[in-house]
């Protein structure tokens, strides 16, 4: 991924505030009332996070009045910027054992 597109990305309004707020799977809805992001915003900002693979499509969950809602959550644990030498973004993913866990989670609330 391209440094200066995943910074600008970073840089816009409400991007960081998302990635805060998806630790746990959260959303478009949810997100927009809970941050006051415009909800045109709020799917704007999560589509350009999901294109630079910092947030994900966590599951398509069925909502009470039996409608497929999009959930996401954030791909990634820490994002590191250095501008010691040369600018460089260090992105640090979830953890492989966290990921596992979030899975097994799901599959026994759906039982």
């Amino acid at each position: 991924m391209a440094t200066v597109d995943l910074l600008q990305t970073l840089g816009n309004k409400y991007s960081a505030e998302i990635l805060d707020a998806t630790e746990e799977p959260r959303s478009a809805q949810e997100l927009s009332d809970e941050l006051e992001i415009p909800i045109a915003t709020c799917y704007r900002r999560i589509d350009e996070l999901t294109e630079h693979d910092l947030l994900e499509l966590h599951d398509n969950i069925l909502s009470d009045d039996r409608r497929r809602i999009k959930v996401y959550r954030r791909n990634v644990e820490a994002i590191r910027v250095d501008f010691e030498e040369d600018l460089s973004v260090n992105v640090e993913e979830r953890s492989e054992v966290t990921n596992k866990l979030d899975e097994a989670w799901r599959t026994l609330s759906e039982s």
